[in-house]
């Protein structure tokens, strides 16, 4: 119920910004904005969202792979697609997408619980690598772009590039020297069987290449979504450079790290800023929003087909084994 409230009070809280947003730079901006966007250009941006999800478990598969699984592209593109859905239309439900996933790889290709949580909580850290080092970067460019003093920038960023580093460096440290990183990402970790922590501390190997292979994958994801920034700017008839479609990258992540559903309103929000401050203005910046998230949500519509019909099998499973079970205690 708890979670449920949090949900319905996250979602009312992106309704309002959106319709706050849409207000301020007005309707008509936005329709014309949309105007410029035609159905081959569509197409694009939707090819480059599902290469994203293709990318995405590809880099689980070779997460698995390294942790001497073996499991096919096709056994895991559903479960992958099914978790995104409900990490991107509830992601208040913390972890919900990664236990999902781990259960189906439980009950359909019979891998161990504990690997198949390691795997998605490496994908994790592989993807919030990639993603605080595009923040970062993207952040600096955009204070540079703007015309941010420089000593105070070289202050600030020289800082958080430190604290970063630390942070990272010890966060990796640990993971090399086996302490329990369960903790961090299951909640009541200490209760979680210690095969958890050790999957995580062994792929994360400095020579281990399956690690830099996963990573590569996770810089790679963002490099798609780097292109589908810069084609959708361009396309919304705008001029961008690579350096601002960055900043823009950066602030998309940041507006998924809030958690409400779809990222709506927080995205409008972040993104209008930004594409104020970099001329690009605030109509442009509203359909740039709508239209991702659109791309978005077709993906994860048909990870929810996906989800139910996964559920529906795993529930039947489940009352067929009961029912057999039942059928032998009366038989006996």
């Amino acid at each position: 119920m708890k979670k449920l409230l949090l949900f319905l009070v996250s979602l009312l809280i992106g309704v309002g910004l959106f319709f706050w947003i849409a207000e301020m730079v007005g309707w008509e901006g936005i329709k014309n904005a949309f105007l410029v966007f035609k159905g081959s250009q569509g197409a694009i941006i939707l090819g480059l969202t599902v290469l994203m999800a293709l990318i995405g478990t590809w880099k689980w598969k070779e997460i698995l792979k390294g942790a001497g699984v073996n499991v096919s592209f096709r056994s895991l593109i559903n479960p992958y697609l099914a978790g995104y859905s409900i990490m991107f239309l509830a992601p208040i439900l913390i972890w919900g997408g990664e236990i999902f996933r781990s259960y189906i790889l439980k009950e359909r290709n019979s891998i161990p619980w504990s690997k198949g949580m390691a795997s998605v909580i490496i994908d994790r850290i592989s993807e919030w690598t990639a993603n605080l080092a595009v923040i970062f970067f993207g952040s600096l460019f955009f204070l540079l772009t703007i015309g941010f003093p420089l000593f105070k920038l070289g202050i600030i960023f020289g800082g958080i590039f430190l604290i970063i580093l630390v942070i990272a460096s010890l966060f990796y440290f640990k993971l090399v020297k086996k302490e329990d990183m369960a903790r961090l990402f299951i909640k009541n970790g200490k209760n979680e069987p210690p095969q958890i922590k050790n999957e995580i501390s062994t792929f994360f190997k400095i020579r281990k290449k399956a690690m830099w292979k996963v990573l590569f994958l996770a810089f790679l994801r963002a490099g798609v979504m780097y292109v589908r920034t810069l084609f959708l700017v361009l396309f919304l008839g705008k001029v961008i450079g690579a350096v601002p479609a960055l900043s823009i990258l950066g602030f998309t992540y940041l507006a998924v790290m809030i958690p409400i559903p779809t990222a709506l309103g927080s995205h409008e929000a972040i993104q209008t800023f930004a594409f104020n401050a970099l001329g690009l203005g605030g109509s442009t910046a509203t359909a740039f929003t709508m239209i991702i998230r659109g791309a978005e949500l077709i993906v994860a519509l048909f990870g929810v087909l996906i989800l139910f019909r996964l559920g529906i099998i795993l529930i039947k499973n489940t009352l067929f084994k009961k029912l057999e079970s039942f059928s032998k205690v009366i038989e006996d």
